[in-house]
């Protein structure tokens, strides 16, 4: 699974890398954990540019009788996302990229658990594979909601855990935000492990472990 991660890239670097439609309001996070807004780009149907917009981490389902079963949704399988009644509709229509420069995970240690910050060797940001909802509800305001899809994991990330997030490649970004496509096997041929030989792992401080702590020393590597 995936259930931390970070972006701690400068909005006017977001623009560059992935072709937004002017400067996001974007301040670096290094600690963005489930329930909490979660950088995303979208094209609807009726947009030619790239959109920067939030999106509450945990998926809530225009179904869902009250937004808390967004916690139980924070990550999709790409083996079963084309099925699963929370996912199918989003799936086919309304996939987004989760902006990130990298992402945590724990290893057991004895009675301890050490986190392992994951990121590209050359440091540069990435995009997840995502979904995107908008759920309603009978008083206040809608929310926006996305979800990260995971998938088998490579080498790297499998001396940690058995499950990694889905890392699009660059070229795949225009394929897999198009609302036309809705093709299953066409967009789950784009959901594969990222190559080992381009990622890179090392342990972090525990203070990552408190979703409260986000500042530049959750990335740092630990002492």
């Amino acid at each position: 699974m995936c259930g931390r991660f970070s972006l701690g890239t400068p909005a006017t670097s977001l623009v560059a890398q992935f072709n937004l439609f002017g400067v996001p309001a974007w301040a670096p996070r290094y600690n963005i954990a489930p329930t909490q807004q979660a950088p995303t780009v979208v094209k609807a149907a009726s947009q030619l540019a790239r959109q920067f917009k939030m999106h509450r981490w945990g998926l809530i389902p225009p179904w869902a009788k009250d937004p808390g079963i967004g916690s139980q949704l924070i990550n999709a399988r790409a083996e079963t996302v084309a099925i699963k009644p929370a996912f199918r509709k989003a799936f086919r229509e309304r996939r987004c990229l989760i902006l990130a420069d990298g992402f945590f995970e724990w290893q057991r240690r004895g009675r301890h658990k050490q986190p392992f910050h994951i990121r590209m060797r050359d440091g540069r940001p990435f995009a997840f594979a995502g979904l995107r909802e908008y759920w309603e509800g009978p008083e206040g305001p809608g929310i926006d909601s996305c979800t990260i899809l995971t998938t088998t994991t490579n080498e790297l990330v499998g001396a940690l855990h058995d499950r990694m997030p889905v890392i699009l490649a660059p070229q795949d970004y225009d394929l897999w935000l198009d609302p036309g496509i809705r093709e299953a096997e066409r967009l789950q041929s784009l959901l594969h492990a990222y190559p080992s030989e381009e990622m890179a792992a090392y342990p972090v401080s525990t203070r990552v472990n408190n979703p409260a702590n986000d500042s530049p020393e959750c990335v740092e590597p630990a002492v």
